[in-house]
């Protein structure tokens, strides 16, 4: 994986997502999920391209239940957008580079 990707955890989540100074796109994944699988060269892409200006983080619903209850995760892959601590969108399911990318656009 990427060094532009970061990992979080249920401990540090607040810190990664919540107080980031950019918008955050939040991967909630698993390793025995195909579709999780298929988006992460895209994530991989999106994190290079969007260098500087979007952070990219995953999180593992099954090592980090705390995070994945605390937004009610039910389905993966669920990526959601955090912006100044809020959520303010979300995208469910393998979706391609270009609907992630105006996804992001908009909150920039």
């Amino acid at each position: 994986m990427s060094d532009l990707i970061v990992n979080t955890t249920d401990d540090n989540f607040d810190q990664d997502v919540l107080q980031a100074d950019v918008p955050v796109l939040v991967d909630f994944w698993a390793t025995w999920c195909g579709p999780c699988k298929a988006i992460a060269p895209i994530l991989e892409d999106l994190a290079a391209e969007y260098q500087g200006k979007v952070k990219i983080v995953k999180v593992d619903v099954d090592s980090n239940p705390q995070a994945a209850s605390r937004f009610g995760i039910r389905n993966i892959p669920t990526l959601f957008v955090f912006k100044n601590g809020e959520k303010v969108d979300s995208v469910m399911g393998l979706q391609p580079k270009s609907e992630l990318a105006k996804v992001l656009d908009k909150h920039l």
